[in-house]
C-alpha cells in the first residue's frame, strides 16, 4: 500500500490529484472543528469532558461526523444525511418503477437519481439540523445531567441560523465528495466518512490508555492488527460463478465464445446491515426516553431500558445479532437479483457449465447466493460484537476503533482507494509484452 502511494507521487497528474484531495479533506476536517453561530464553544468543551461517549443512533451519527456532531460545528450533521439519503433511494428503486426505469436507463437515469439524492439529503439535513438544535437547547439529552446550558440565546432567529448553517455545511459537504470524485482519487463521500472515523481513533486508543493501562494498549492494538487482517482476507473473498458465452454471428463477424465469471463476495452487504441494525435497535430506546417522565414509568419502558440500551446485555447483543443476520438477508435480496442475471445472460448467449439456461440458473445462483450470506451474516456479526465486547473487558465505548462499522469502512475504502490508485498507475506504466 504505501509502495503505491510512494509510486504515485512520483507521477505529476496522480501527484496532483493526491494533493487536491488531501486539501479537500483538510478543510473537510477545519470546518469539523469551527463552532455554528449561537453556540458555546468553551460551554460544549466542558459538557463533553464530563461524558464517556454515547451508544444508538447519536453515536453512529458522532462517528460519522468525526466527532463534529456532539461540538455542534459548522459540519455537525456529517456525510450523515447523504448516507440516509443514498440508502432510501437505493430502496425506493425496488418499491417505485419509476426509480426502476430510470436505474435501467444507464448514465442519464444514473444522473437523475443522483439528482434525487441530493435534494433528498437536503431535506433530510434541514430535519436533523431542527432536531439538534432542539436537543441542544435542552443539552441533558446529549451529554448528561452535569450539562446546564450550551446557547447562550435561544431566540428564534437563533435557531434559524444554526439550522440554516448545518443545511448549509452539509450541502458542502455533499460538494466536496463530489469534487473528490471528479478529480482526485477514489469516492469522495467514501473518502470522507473514512476521514471521519480515522479522526477518532486517537481519542479513543488514548482514553483505553488511560483508563486499563499500558499492558492493555498493547493488547488491544495486538487484537486490532488481528482483526483488521480477519476483515481484509472477508473483504477480499469471492465465489466466482464460471459463464461460458456462445458464439454468435452479426453480420460478417463472429462473436461470443469467451469464458468470464460471476464474482460473488462473501460480504455483498458491506456496512449497510450494521447500519440498519444499530438504526433499528436505538429506536425502542428513543421512544422510551419520551416515556419516562412519570414517576412510575410503565412495563415496557422499564424493559427496554433495562435490556435494550446496554450494550453489555445479553439479550441487547442477541437482538442485535438477530437484527445483523437479517438485514443482511434483506439488503443482499433487493441489490442482487438472481432473475435478472439470468435473463440476462441467456438474452446474451451465456451460460453457467452444466446449468441450464433460463430458470434453473436462477435457482442455481439464489442457491449459491444464499450459502454464501450465512456466513457474511455471520461475520458481519462478529465484527459488530467487537466494541460492545471491549465495552465489557476494557470500559470502552461503543464507538471502539477496532469493530462494528468502523473498521469496516476503514478497511472497505482503504482497499477501493489502492486498487483505484494501483489502477491508474498501470495505465501510466503499463509494459505490455515488452518485459
Amino acid at each position: 500500500m504505501l509502495q503505491a502511494f510512494m509510486r504515485a507521487f512520483k507521477t505529476p497528474d496522480l501527484r496532483k490529484k493526491l494533493l487536491f484531495t488531501l486539501a479537500v479533506i483538510s478543510i473537510f476536517r477545519l470546518g469539523s472543528h469551527i463552532p455554528t453561530p449561537g453556540v458555546s464553544y468553551v460551554d460544549i468543551q466542558k459538557c463533553q469532558s464530563g461524558t464517556n461517549g454515547n451508544g444508538g443512533i447519536l453515536g453512529l451519527a458522532n462517528l460519522f461526523s468525526g466527532g463534529a456532531l456532539l461540538q455542534l460545528s459548522v459540519f455537525a450533521l456529517g456525510i450523515m444525511p447523504y448516507i440516509t439519503a443514498s440508502i432510501i433511494v437505493q430502496l425506493l428503486v425496488v418499491v417505485i418503477p419509476r426509480f426502476e426505469t430510470l436505474k435501467q436507463e444507464g448514465q442519464s437515469g444514473t444522473a437523475k437519481l443522483t439528482q434525487y439524492t441530493r435534494y433528498l439529503t437536503i431535506g433530510l439535513a434541514v430535519l436533523q439540523s431542527s432536531t439538534l438544535v432542539t436537543a441542544a437547547r435542552n443539552p441533558q439529552s446529549l451529554f448528561g445531567d452535569a450539562c446546564k446550558s450550551i446557547m447562550p440565546d435561544t431566540s428564534l432567529s437563533t435557531i434559524l441560523i444554526m439550522v440554516l448553517t448545518m443545511t448549509a455545511g452539509t450541502g458542502v459537504i455533499m460538494w466536496m465528495g463530489e469534487l473528490i470524485t471528479d478529480r482526485g482519487i477514489g469516492n469522495g463521500m467514501s473518502l470522507l466518512i473514512f476521514t471521519s472515523i480515522t479522526a477518532r481513533f486517537p481519542d479513543s486508543l488514548s482514553a483505553i490508555y488511560r483508563q486499563s493501562g499500558a499492558s492493555t494498549f498493547l493488547l488491544v492494538i495486538l487484537i486490532g492488527f488481528l482483526v483488521i487482517a480477519l476483515v481484509v482476507f472477508v473483504e477480499q473473498s469471492q465465489r466466482r460463478i464460471p459463464v461460458q458465452y456462445a458464439k454468435r454471428m452479426i453480420g460478417r463477424r463472429m462473436y461470443g465464445g469467451t469464458s468470464t465469471y460471476i464474482p460473488l463476495k462473501v460480504n455483498m452487504a458491506g456496512v449497510i446491515p450494521v447500519i440498519f441494525a444499530s438504526s433499528m435497535l436505538a429506536l425502542p430506546g428513543v421512544i422510551a426516553q419520551f416515556n419516562r417522565g412519570t414517576a412510575k414509568p410503565a412495563a415496557w419502558v422499564t424493559f427496554i431500558e433495562q435490556y435494550l440500551t446496554r450494550g453489555d446485555h445479553p439479550i441487547y447483543m442477541a437482538v442485535y445479532v438477530a437484527l445483523i443476520v437479517f438485514f443482511t438477508f434483506f439488503y443482499v435480496s433487493i441489490t442482487f437479483n438472481p432473475v435478472e442475471v439470468a435473463d440476462n445472460m441467456k438474452k446474451y448467449g451465456g451460460f453457467i457449465p452444466g446449468i441450464r439456461a433460463g430458470r434453473p440458473t436462477a435457482e442455481y445462483l439464489a442457491y449459491v447466493l444464499n450459502r454464501i450470506t450465512v456466513p457474511g451474516a455471520i461475520y458481519l456479526a462478529v465484527v459488530s460484537l467487537i466494541p460492545l465486547i471491549a465495552l465489557i473487558l476494557v470500559g470502552a465505548d461503543q464507538n471502539f476503533p477496532f469493530g462494528g462499522t468502523s473498521i469496516l469502512i476503514i478497511v472497505s475504502v482503504g482497499l477501493d482507494t489502492v486498487k483505484q490508485i494501483e489502477s491508474q498507475l498501470q495505465q501510466r506504466h503499463y509494459e505490455g509484452f515488452l518485459r
